[in-house]
């Protein structure tokens, strides 16, 4: 049988996890079927899916699912939670690379050179699929479907990196903090949440990291933000209240905010009386 597999119209490979709670308890009997429900594969090939056992690993806040240079025993799909990749300078800082979530693969990386470049944290209770590396090509014969889903996973992991790229290209601390926002928005929306309010699980700290900012340079961009009512913002709560004005303000590549570009910006008072 040709279990070839195909996503459901309009649920691409998303991560809500970041934003949202995950919702549901998962059961310590998991199989190939589980596993490609989660990734969205259509209800035929879920139940046409051969019964083969998916190890499941359970993770509190602040655990590491692997470390940097450690053997690469499996990829993880991630069930429910959140989890930040990062790199260790000799210096002992910590490079943020990325923020993953339900159904984003982890670890996929390392499958080539069998040791793994980068390190996984959750920063929330959260729950993985652990696909053996040594099984993984046989899985992939005996289940098309599971193949295609590792995949389309592999390739929404390298569209995340090109997220980074986005952001780092622009100059302005304001202006790559906006384009993080506007790329969390959008992964809200390719999951059918609001793409308008979410909660990070992310500290400010991890965030300045992967910016590539210092943690006040954090916290002032996010005030000015807020102050250009482009964005509400408490503690972790955000809420775009202007999205048009956010994505036009995202486009601002080459060059800092001096104080006249700034002296441009609606403000706060003004804003609201008009």
């Amino acid at each position: 049988m040709n279990n070839s597999i195909q996503s459901h119209s309009g649920q691409p490979l998303g991560n809500v996890a970041l934003f949202v709670p995950a919702h549901g308890a998962c059961g310590e009997r998991s199989t190939i079927a589980d596993l490609l429900h989660l990734m969205g594969a259509d209800d035929l090939d879920v139940r046409t899916a051969p019964v083969i056992p998916v190890p499941m690993r359970r993770l509190h806040a602040g655990e590491g699912l692997f470390r940097e240079g450690a053997r690469a025993e499996s990829i993880y799909f991630v069930r429910s939670g959140t989890f930040k990749i990062f790199r260790t300078a000799e210096d002992g800082y910590e490079q943020v690379l990325g923020f993953v979530g339900r159904a984003e693969v982890l670890g996929f990386d390392a499958v080539c050179s069998n040791g793994h470049p980068t390190e996984a944290v959750a920063l929330e209770d959260s729950t993985v699929f652990a696909l053996p590396v040594r099984d993984l090509f046989g899985f992939a014969e005996t289940s098309p479907a599971l193949g295609r889903v590792v995949h389309l996973a592999a390739s929404n992991a390298l569209t995340r990196q090109g997220e980074l790229a986005d952001v780092m290209a622009a100059v302005a601390a304001e202006v790559r903090l906006a384009r993080f926002l506007l790329h969390l928005s959008q992964r809200m929306a390719s999951c059918g949440q609001s793409p308008r309010r979410f909660v990070l699980r992310m500290s400010r700290r991890d965030i300045a990291s992967y910016l590539g900012v210092a943690h006040e340079t954090v916290s002032r961009s996010f005030t000015a933000l807020a102050g250009w009512l482009m964005v509400k913002v408490d503690n972790r709560d955000v809420e775009i209240i202007d999205m048009t004005a956010l994505r036009a303000f995202s486009r601002s590549t080459r060059r800092q905010l001096d104080e006249a570009s700034r002296s441009c910006m609606p403000h706060p008072v003004a804003a609201r009386a008009a």
